[in-house]
Order: C-alpha cells, then structure tokens, then sequence
C-alpha cells in the first residue's frame, strides 16, 4: 500500500506537460532615432553647402557687444583733407663743410651767433697743403714760362718769313731794272746774250722763291694760329688750376657764405678736422617753413602747390620727398602771404591739408578697422543686432572722421569699426549682450 501512493504522487499530469500557461507573443517597439538622424544629416548638408559658398569660410566667433564700437552709415558732405602734424624749420639752410681738412687754430665766434656775409668764423691750418701749393705754383710757372718761350719762337717765326718776303721783293725790282737796262744794252751789242739770260734766270729764280715763300708764310701762319689758341687755352687752364690751389689755401680760413644764424658749430682749438667734414650750419634769419611727416598711404594724393590751413594762416606744399621710411613720406611747406611772428625753429604746429573739394558722399566714421582689412571688407551687424556678417565693400577717400564708401553698404545699416585683428578669419560674429 505504500508504494501505491507513492507512484500516485510522483504521477506528471497533462497540464504541467504543456507549458500552456508559460508562454506569451512578444511585441518589438517601434525605432524612435530615425527622425533625428534625418536632421542631422540635412543640418550637415546644409553646413557643407554653406561652407562650399565662395567667401564662407565657417569660422564664427561670439564676443561681448561691450568691447566693440558699432556705426552707422550715413550720407553727407565728405570734406577731402587730412590733419597734419608739422614742425618748424628754416626755410633755407646752408651747410658748412671744410674744403680742406687741418688743425683748428682759432674759433672767432660761438654756436648761435648771428652772422654777416663774409664773416670770419674759424681758422684752419695745414703745412702739406701749402708745401703742395707752393710746389705747384712752382711747377705751373714752370710751364707758363716754356709756353711763353714757344708763343716768342712763334711770333720770330712769322717776322722771319716777313723779313724774307721783304729781301725778295727787293731783289726782284732790282733785277727788274737791271734787266730792262741790259736790254736796251743788247740791242747795241754792249752785254753778250749770256750776260743777259743769266739776269732774266736769276729774276724768274726770285719770282718763284717769293712765291714759296707766300706759299710758306701762309702755312705757317695758319699753324701758328691753332697752336697759339691752344698755348693760349693751356695758359689759361693752368692758371685756372693755380687760382683753384690758392683758393683752396684762402679756404682754411672758413667764412661765412651768406648772412644768417649758425647753428651746429661744435669745434675746440686744436681739433684736427677732416677734408669735407661738416662744421656746421647757417639758417635764414626769420624765415621758417614747416616740415611734415604723411602716411604713405597718400603719397600719390599729394602734389605740389596743395593748400594747408593753420589758425588762419596758409601754406602750400612746395617740395615733396618720395622716399617713404617707417610708411611715412616727407614734404615742406611754405607760407603763402606771412608767417606768424611768434613762431620758432623746433615748435610743432597741427595743420589741416585739403586733398580734395567737399562733396556729398556715402560716410562711415573712420575706426580702426580700416588698418586691419584696408576697407576690402567690414562686418555687418543684422537688423535684431545679434550677429554681424562679413562683407566685401569698396571705400575711398578718407579723413580723420569719416571714410568714403564706393559700393557694398546702404544708408542706416549698422556696422562694426572698432579692431579686426583678432577677426580676421571670421565669417561671423554673435553678439553677446
């Protein structure tokens, strides 16, 4: 009995078999990320598209509106000049230079002095160069004496030939005569024949040695010509070479030229001073011209004759210097009527140089924007003020206010002016409140 009951418990029913109750369909979910890689993927073509752009480089920037200047563009009378800071100067300078070097004996007046043409100022002294005067004073007396000696032999040369023409002229009218009486001899048998052909030889020989010597004289008098201008023309040479040694002599002592102040005269006694070293300086009296230093930027809008206002006072540009160093050329100015009366040598004065006539024009206000793109281009803020784009314009003339736009900007529209140079390669900027 008890294994009977035993086999009825461990007995598997049908239902357990089956599993029915265990068993469920499984239902997958729906793929949610399709929608989203559908965005992403048109949200990259179009950022390719927009970087593909001629002139979109994709780089943008957020900065702070606070630390750029913003502009509008505007339209009204664009007036064509540009300030100019300039200084005074005298308006003819005329340098002391030592003709000749030498020692110093003597200085006769002091650095700023107030000069007379043909003042003395300093004098100079060296031995070589009067032992090499001396010497060729010497040398040049030499060959004007030999010169002298052959324009002499020259002269005796042409007397000589006058002389001989004198004899044989002489000669001739005396055997003319001698032979028209043997003539008349002959006819009386008085002279033989012999006698009488031997004069008329002896007068044909005459004739023909006056004619070489016409022939001589006026060979020689035409050499003797060129050969005299020529003396004459190294005579005068060579005393012109004397002149000029002397002279140099004379110029140990330095004299002032023309009348005016010097200035740069620093020399002790017993200094050695060099062939063509500077001296110093002397400077009209009350006579002065500004000098001015212009951005290279205007050099071909810059002529002689342009007019410059000064606290009433006009000047033209009379010299122009085109070499530029530092990005800056040079140019002089002078006073048109007068000059102020208080001015001086050194003082600096602020001018204002018009280039052009006013015109009316398309204006924004000059910033320093302009040193970084050189007015190619310029960032344009959008209307809500939140981004600025970068865009190419053309711009002209400009003054210390205001630049000229040519094309690219339209009246009203909002422009940034302050530095570009951390902007460069910007395409955009997002301004941040």
């Amino acid at each position: 009995m008890p294994m009977q009951k035993l086999s009825a418990v461990h007995k598997p029913t049908s239902q357990a078999v089956s599993g029915a109750g265990m068993d469920r369909k499984v239902v997958r979910p729906r793929k949610a990320w399709k929608p989203w890689l559908v965005g992403a993927g048109s949200a990259a073509l179009i950022g390719l598209a927009l970087y593909m752009m001629p002139g979109f480089s994709g780089k943008t920037l957020s900065v702070n509106g606070e630390r750029i200047a913003l502009a509008s563009v505007s339209r009204g009378t664009f007036e064509d000049f540009i300030p100019v800071r300039a200084r005074v100067t005298p308006a003819k300078t005329l340098y002391l230079d030592a003709v000749e070097g030498g020692r110093v004996e003597r200085i006769l007046v002091e650095d700023g002095a107030m000069l007379e043409a043909g003042q003395m100022i300093v004098e100079l002294s060296n031995a070589s160069l009067q032992l090499s005067v001396l010497g060729n004073e010497a040398r040049v007396s030499e060959q004007l004496n030999n010169i002298r000696s052959i324009e002499l032999s020259l002269e005796q040369n042409r007397l000589q030939h006058k002389r001989d023409i004198v004899d044989i002229q002489y000669q001739i009218k005396l055997l003319q005569r001698k032979l028209q009486r043997e003539a008349e001899l002959l006819k009386t048998q008085a002279i033989s024949q012999s006698q009488y052909d031997d004069t008329q030889d002896t007068l044909t020989w005459y004739q023909q040695r006056l004619a070489l010597t016409k022939e001589s004289q006026a060979s020689d008098a035409r050499m003797q010509e060129e050969q005299l201008a020529f003396l004459q023309d190294s005579g005068a040479r060579l005393e012109h070479n004397l002149e000029l040694s002397r002279q140099n002599l004379a110029n140990m002592n330095v004299r002032a030229p023309v009348a005016g102040k010097l200035s740069g005269f620093n020399v002790e006694v017993g200094q050695s001073i060099g062939r063509g070293e500077r001296l110093g300086q002397i400077d009209t009296p009350d006579d002065y011209k500004l000098t001015a230093q212009i951005d290279e930027f205007y050099l071909s809008r810059v002529a002689p004759g342009q007019i410059a206002q000064m606290d009433g006072y006009q000047l033209q540009i009379s010299k122009i210097y085109p070499q530029v160093s530092n990005g800056q050329f040079e140019v002089d100015l002078a006073f048109i009527d007068e000059q102020p009366p208080a001015i001086r040598r050194g003082q600096t004065m602020q001018l204002k140089l018009t280039l052009g006539d006013a015109s009316s024009a398309l204006l924004v206000p000059n910033g320093a924007f302009y040193q970084d793109t050189g007015g190619n281009w310029i960032f344009v803020v959008s209307r809500n003020g939140e981004v600025a784009e970068r865009r190419a314009v053309r711009m002209g003339r400009r003054n210390n206010q205001f630049i000229e736009v040519l094309d690219g900007l339209n009246e009203g529209e909002l422009v940034v002016i302050s530095s570009y140079s951390q902007y460069r390669d910007i395409q955009q900027l997002h301004i941040q409140d």
